[in-house]
Formats: structure tokens, sequence, C-alpha cells
């Protein structure tokens, strides 16, 4: 059976529902899964026009109800827009309640098991806040809602696999929470991810906090006294984990291939490589011509995947985003759900 893929539709202002609909205009997702999108039917039809495409919505309230056929977009239909008020581009609280109440649709589904994974697209973190929920992004959302304590963010595209120690607090907290249990639940969890994608026996990277991962003490000490023990702890653990190694040649080494995955110690050492490599700027047009890159969330009872780019108020409504990431979302959402059927 090919596995059932829910897909948020994302805050509705924003380039969301165009890239759910350029991804599933692609026959090949059909061959491969069984998609749903969840969010307003009348905003996707709204998707389906803007981009003069042939597909067809099919409205639906049970996934039972669900056709599962290339040509038709699937849309469990939550109502929860005024498709006449809608603004691309524009910040609001009913963007932003719809696009919550997609999140939390897809986790109800996924943990009552009538989905087998689940993919997001991106959503706005103020019109969120000025809906009244109160979270700092999915990953929060998902950690919330299926009660998980100990979870992380992982990047993923090709050869380049992150992990994030901290991901959305001020870089001087950061610093403060690269601790050793910290980080050897990261490095756990990581390896546990690089076997789903199926590689046997993960190779690992953790990179410095400092600069030149702290050149034995001369540039701070948190190498000495948190990352250096976890990775030690790491290795009698069984883990195959090198570091600490300087971050600004780690990146380099993954994208050729040294490693399997990389331990990042905060969000943009993680994040700033990783867009460097997968997306690509046209500064012709003054847009991004491709943004590739799966953001996964790890320690979840349920499977998460989600585009790793944001909103992209600035394009939303001209037909122009690209659904690279999209689909590449989906291609992991497939693999990690085939992986958890064995």
């Amino acid at each position: 059976m090919k596995p059932i893929i829910g897909i948020s539709m994302g805050d509705p202002a924003g380039i969301g529902p165009e890239i759910c609909t350029k991804a599933l205009s692609n026959a090949h997702v059909y061959e491969r899964c069984q998609p749903i999108v969840v969010g307003d039917a009348a905003v996707m039809q709204q998707a389906v026009e803007l981009l003069n495409s042939t597909l067809r919505i099919n409205a639906i309230q049970a996934v039972k109800d669900a056709r599962f056929e290339f040509g038709t977009v699937d849309v469990y239909d939550l109502k929860n827009v005024d498709a006449s008020e809608l603004k691309p581009g524009v910040v609001s609280a009913m963007a932003g309640n719809a696009a919550f109440e997609a999140v939390k649709k897809v986790i109800d589904l996924a943990l009552a098991d009538e989905i087998d994974a689940t993919v997001t697209a991106p959503i706005n973190k103020e019109s969120i806040h000025n809906a009244g929920h109160k979270f700092s992004g999915h990953t929060e959302i998902y950690a919330h809602f299926t009660n998980t304590a100990k979870f992380a963010m992982l990047l993923a595209d090709e050869n380049l696999r992150v992990i994030h120690a901290t991901t959305h607090v001020s870089l001087r907290q950061a610093c403060d929470l690269c601790k050793k249990p910290r980080i050897l639940e990261v490095i756990s969890l990581l390896n546990d991810a690089c076997v789903q994608f199926g590689i046997a026996k993960p190779k690992i990277a953790v990179a410095g906090l400092n600069p030149h991962a702290g050149e034995n003490g001369l540039f701070g000490d948190e190498e000495i006294n948190e990352i250096i023990p976890a990775i030690e702890e790491a290795k009698l653990q069984g883990f195959n984990v090198e570091g600490p190694v300087p971050p600004d040649t780690m990146f380099v080494k993954a994208v050729q291939g040294k490693y399997d995955g990389c331990v990042a110690m905060y969000h943009d050492q993680g994040h700033i490589p990783f867009k460097l490599e997968g997306f690509q700027w046209d500064n012709e047009k003054q847009t991004m011509k491709s943004v590739k890159g799966v953001n996964i969330t790890l320690g979840l009872p349920i499977i998460r995947t989600s585009v790793d780019h944001g909103t992209a108020f600035e394009i939303a409504g001209r037909g122009i985003a690209s659904p690279d990431a999209m689909l590449v979302a989906l291609d992991y959402a497939i693999l990690m759900a085939k992986h958890r059927k064995k």
C-alpha cells in the first residue's frame, strides 16, 4: 500500500497553496503515495486558478472519502478562510488561525493512524500569534500536541543532513544550552534518522561552538567542558562520531560525502550553510529561483517533514513560487513512512 501523506496547506496568504498545487501536478508523487491537502478548499481552488491548472479540487470531510487520483487534489476542507477577504502577502489573524488549524488537524489525523506521515507548508509566525496561538514555529506545535519533550530539527538535502542542538532561542541562550546531555541526545536522534534513510552505520560530525572549535580552550571552554565529553560518551555508546569539527570546514566535507550527518550547535550555524547549498537566488528577477531542502522534526511519535523556507509573502499570488522543497519534503515523508511500516 502506498502511504497516505497529509499536507498542511500553510498560511493561505503565502505561497503554501501554490506549492502544494504545483507539487501535486506531478504524476510521480501519486505513483509513490496517496496525498491529501489539509486546509481550505476554496483557497486551494484559487491556487488552481492562479496557475491555470487543469487540476480538480475534491473537498472532503474524512480521509476515507479521498480519491487519490492524479488530476484530482483531495482537500480535507476545514472551511476556515473567507476567500473574498484573503489578501496575498498580508499578515492576518484569519490566515494565521487557518494555518494553525491545518497543522493541528494533520497532527490529529496522524496520531489517529488515519494518515502515515505529515508534510507542512510554511506558516507565518506573526499571523499565528495574531490569532492567539503562542508558538514559535511548527516544531513547537508538534511537540506540544504530541506531548514530546525530547525533539530536534533536522535539515536534509542530498548529502547534507544537519541537526541542531538549539534552534529558536537567542544566541546568548544557545551558548548556555549547549550542554553534554542535549548534544548526546541529538547525536542519537540524528543516528536513528540516518538509519531510517537507509544508512546502516552513519558517520556523524559534531561542530564546535567557538571559532576553530575552541582551539584547545583559547577561544572558549564549551568544547572542553560539554562538547568533547558528549562525543566521548557517544563513542562509548557505539556511535560513529567525530569532533568537535570547526564548522567552517565541517559542512564543506559533509556536502562532498565525508559525513552522513552533522550536529550544529545553534540555528544559524546549521541553517546558513544548508541554505547556501540548497537555495538559488535570481538576481535579475530579485527572487529565489529554486529552494531545496527539507526540515524534519525528530523524536516525535509521528512523521513530520516540511519545506525549509518561509511563506515568501513578497511573491505570494504571483504564481512563481518553486515547489522544489515541497517535492523533497514529500520524498522524505514517503521514505520514512515506508521504513516505519516495515
